[in-house]
């Protein structure tokens, strides 16, 4: 019965195909550092056999157990190197990684300090305009005018004519006022007179910022004294029926002077100071 060889992949290499190639796998892999040497006597033990079957003298044979350590040796240096690679990746990836967090807090601190100063420099600038606004609204409050006494009504005109008045007509007018009523400078200015005024009863001439001159006769109590400044609205004394005076009220004159006799017409003063009477 005749034997059948093994054929194909199944067939196992013949001795002298693994010596062959087993000698150029040895100069390959002496070259490229897998192995540097190889022991004496394993290979001598194989050489001399092979010699003579192959007449190869410079060939090397490696038995099958020292060719399974060296594809092993190869096996771990390419594993060895492919996980060198993934870890050479991973740290790559880390550090991009690290970097675009750096890169997004630094915007994202950046972005909170431009924040923090446009709302700081909004702040500040709502804090000016506020100021100007109030320094405004002195301003015009300084500069201002009002009625000598609030919600009252003219009872008496300017220049009426009667007996009552020395001169024959009525130097000012008269606000309706009882008795304690408050009443105010209408403008500002500096107290130049305060207390017995004669006919006029307890009062107060005041000079206007404008170089004008205000007086407020007939008063029960006076809360200013000479020298001191007034300001629109302030409260100067209060009103009452004192000197020629026929019932509780306030006599009211506009002057473009100190001295009796200079009297201007007290409600076109008011109106072209905006006070409306």
């Amino acid at each position: 019965m005749a034997l059948i060889r093994p054929t194909g992949k199944h067939r196992r290499p013949s001795r002298i195909s693994r010596t062959t190639a087993g000698a150029a796998g040895v100069a390959a892999l002496t070259t490229t550092g897998v192995i540097s040497g190889l022991a004496a006597p394993a290979l001598a033990a194989d050489s001399s056999a092979d010699h003579a079957s192959t007449g190869l003298t410079q060939a090397i044979a490696i038995n099958d157990t020292l060719a399974d350590e060296i594809d092993a040796q190869a096996a771990a240096q390419k594993q060895a190197a492919v996980e060198a690679a993934a870890q050479k990746k991973a740290e790559d990836a880390a550090r991009q990684k690290a970097a675009e967090q750096k890169r997004k807090a630094e915007a994202a601190a950046k972005e909170k300090a431009k924040k923090e100063a446009e709302a700081k420099a909004a702040k500040e600038a709502k804090e000016r305009a506020r100021e100007r606004a109030a320094r405004d609204a002195e301003r015009k409050r300084l500069n201002g005018y009002v009625a000598p006494v609030s919600g009252s009504y003219v009872s008496t005109s300017y220049k009426a004519g009667g007996a009552m008045w020395s001169s024959g007509s009525h130097t000012g007018i008269d606000f309706h006022a009882a008795s304690g009523t408050s009443v105010q400078a209408v403008g500002a200015g500096t107290v130049v007179e305060a207390g017995w005024g004669g006919a006029y009863g307890n009062n107060v001439v005041i000079k206007m910022n404008d170089g004008t001159y205000t007086q407020y006769g007939h008063l029960s109590s006076i809360n200013v004294t000479v020298g001191q400044s007034v300001t629109p609205g302030q409260q100067i004394g209060l009103s009452g029926s004192t000197g020629n005076s026929s019932g509780p009220h306030l006599h009211f004159e506009a002057r473009t002077g100190a001295e009796y006799g200079s009297d201007i017409d007290p409600i076109a003063y008011l109106r072209s100071h905006g006070v409306a009477v």
